[in-house]
């Protein structure tokens, strides 16, 4: 794995090099439950109708079901990337609308931190695949393991899903808390998921903020609201995507309205390369 790492390091240009409009988005929670998954499917399939070049990375590494989701059967996973046997070019999927899905592995708990070594060669591998895209979403884990705020910190812009439930309000503060403290993380958009209207949204929305702003003095993006839908769980049982499936149900159009919302958000000026990460990872933070 060494060899095959030095070999890309030698020959491998890096994203900004290669496509600086490339906008790497982690989306994320604070726990489990709160239809994580299910938005970055959605939001994957809503911006490529939007005309984006979606690639999405299921980093949940160890639990991963982006692929079960959309009724995709990999042949390779991110498994045999980092085993250094395999490239991403090897276990691309194409799924609805032309996105793009590189499946993690389930049930491989040696997956679940990764190593140094197996850090930088993930990112190497992302930083040649990302250029041939627009968007990079990137599902992780829930929580505030080392690999969700890994995936995080290489982001340029990270997305925390909430629910109205008390426990989802209080464990993405958590989330919010170790990534602005320990990783220097200041930009976080929030979408609230699984709401029976606006007003129950923007009321969600609220008490995160609140508790942000006078603990953390972070202030954060409102990016939307996702209603509770039945057709939600319909798409799921026919492993479909509810914006490809059932495109005029509620979920469907929110879904959409969010994605386009995230179209617009400006080129990055300054993407993350492995260098940069490299230093965030080396520098103890305080």
């Amino acid at each position: 794995m060494k060899n095959m790492l030095s070999e890309q390091e030698a020959t491998m240009p890096t994203v900004a090099q290669e496509s600086p409009c490339t906008h790497v988005i982690t989306v994320t929670s604070g726990k489990g439950g709160v239809g994580k998954t299910n938005v970055v499917v959605n939001l994957a399939v809503g911006l490529a109708q939007a005309g984006k070049r979606v690639l999405v990375l299921d980093a949940d590494l160890g639990l991963g079901n982006i692929d079960v989701l959309l009724g995709l059967v990999p042949r390779y996973t991110l498994e045999q990337v980092l085993c250094g046997s395999h490239h991403l070019s090897d276990i691309v999927l194409q799924g609805p609308a032309g996105i793009q899905v590189l499946p993690a592995g389930s049930g491989l708990p040696h997956l679940t931190s990764l190593t140094d070594t197996q850090q930088l060669l993930l990112q190497s591998e992302l930083e040649h695949v990302a250029g041939t895209v627009d968007v990079l979403l990137i599902d992780t884990g829930a929580g505030v393991s080392p690999n969700v705020t890994y995936f995080a910190s290489a982001a340029q812009e990270t997305i925390v899903v909430i629910s109205p439930e008390p426990t989802s309000l209080t464990d993405a503060y958590a989330l919010i808390k170790v990534l602005s403290r320990q990783h220097r993380e200041r930009r976080f958009n929030v979408l609230v998921n699984m709401v029976k209207n606006q007003r129950e949204a923007a009321q969600t929305f609220r008490k995160l903020d609140a508790a942000a702003e006078r603990f953390l003095n972070i202030h954060l993006e409102y990016l939307g609201f996702i209603p509770l839908d039945d057709y939600l769980p319909m798409a799921v049982m026919e492993q479909r995507a509810v914006t490809e499936r059932f495109p005029c149900s509620p979920a469907a159009r929110a879904f959409v309205q969010v994605a386009k919302k995230i179209a617009e958000w400006p080129d990055p000026q300054l993407p993350k390369s492995t260098v940069q990460f490299l230093w965030q990872q080396l520098i103890p933070m305080s």
